[in-house]
């Protein structure tokens, strides 16, 4: 193993991105890489989103960006320029790692880390790749046979590579939302849902929310509700509260997520891989509403991996109506038996020590070199 003593001189690169579902787990991963090895330089290198720099920036490391973009199911001229873009971030990384010089460099999914990833093999430094969903991404196909190792977050998805030395190490969930114990942050036994649609909200999600609940006031159940809208929708899904009479806290952004998910009863929400990955870890029971647009209807697979143990229930967008929504979320409010039955399979299914287990593996790693 790497002690702190040898780890003063290892430097470390995070590659990937896109959106915050592939770098949560790369923070993760950095914070725990610090607590083993000191204060060792780690730098992410992202693509150009604002989001991307912003996320890193709040938790307090170094980034580095490169141009690049997907290549899949673009017309001509984009997919030439795609291309282009291609060759100009491989050019990019290789001046990135030339000056950084580090001893591992770790993928994390999205279109960033294939150039670097690819750089890094040709240069002979180690390199592991993390793939959080069930069907991986185009990238992480590629890189698979490249890479020292393959870290994937559900057992499903081994089928879906051809070569590569995987690894099932879960998802990384940030230390934030497991601090918490269930009992806190309850002031009482009142009926409490938490609703998200990612960081961007999810109008399909809250419009179906507002009609629920409607309908539940009408049985003459009120639930009380966090409800995160996303911007768009925070002044109409706010207004709409107020019209009906429903109770609950309406906001854009949930800062403090793990006080909301600890108040929480029953979770409505999205099925990106890190939201599955932090249901499971806290034992949280949820009413997951795929993306339908996910490539590959990777939100999909995820969501049938957590709902096939028995940890979650499912609605998929097609399907999605106030009417259905409440007569769910009405069963798990007058069945709490039933609620604490999934939030047990939910836990089951977890893998908390996620980022500390893929931390152990990479140090192997880097002590091979």
């Amino acid at each position: 193993m790497v002690g702190e003593e040898t780890g003063r001189g290892v430097r470390i690169i995070i590659a990937g991105g896109g959106t915050g579902g592939h770098l949560f787990p790369g923070v993760v991963i950095a914070k725990e890489l610090k607590k083993r090895l000191g204060e060792i330089p780690i730098l992410f290198v992202v693509g150009r989103r604002k989001i991307e720099r912003e996320i890193l920036l709040k938790a307090g490391f170094e980034t580095r960006s490169i141009d690049v973009e997907g290549i899949l199911g673009r017309g001509l001229l984009t997919g030439i320029k795609a291309l282009f873009k291609v060759l100009m971030s491989s050019i990019q990384s290789f001046i990135i790692l030339r000056d950084f010089k580090p001893h591992l460099i770790v993928g994390v999914g999205g279109y960033t880390s294939g150039p670097v990833c690819l750089v890094a093999w040709l240069l002979r430094i180690p390199t592991a790749i993390h793939e959080q969903n069930s069907f991986p991404g185009l990238t992480n196909r590629i890189l698979a046979p490249l890479v020292k190792k393959v870290f994937i977050s559900f057992e499903e998805t081994r089928r879906y590579f051809k070569g590569g030395n995987l690894f099932l190490s879960g998802n990384p969930v940030r230390d934030d939302l497991m601090r918490l114990t269930p009992s806190q942050g309850r002031v009482n036994q009142r009926f409490v849902i938490l609703v998200m649609g990612g960081s961007q909200g999810a109008r399909a999600i809250n419009r179906a929310v507002v009609s629920a609940l409607k309908e539940l006031r009408t049985a003459g159940l009120v639930p009380f509700v966090i409800h995160q809208t996303g911007k768009e929708d925070v002044g109409k899904v706010s207004d709409d509260y107020h019209t009906l009479g429903l109770e609950g806290e309406v906001k854009a952004f949930i800062e403090d997520m793990a006080s909301a998910y600890v108040r929480a009863h029953l979770v409505i929400c999205r099925a990106g891989a890190t939201t599955i990955a932090e249901l499971a870890a806290l034992g949280k029971p949820s009413i997951l509403i795929p993306y339908p647009y996910a490539a590959h209807k990777h939100q999909d697979m995820n969501a049938s991996a957590l709902v096939a143990t028995g940890g979650a229930d499912m609605i998929l967008e097609r399907d999605l109506d106030g009417k259905a929504l409440a007569g769910k979320i009405r069963r798990y409010m007058e069945n709490r038996e039933e609620l604490k039955r999934m939030s047990s399979l939910a836990l089951k299914a977890g893998r908390p020590r996620a980022g500390q287990v893929i931390v152990e593996q990479v140090m192997e790693l880097i002590d091979r070199k």
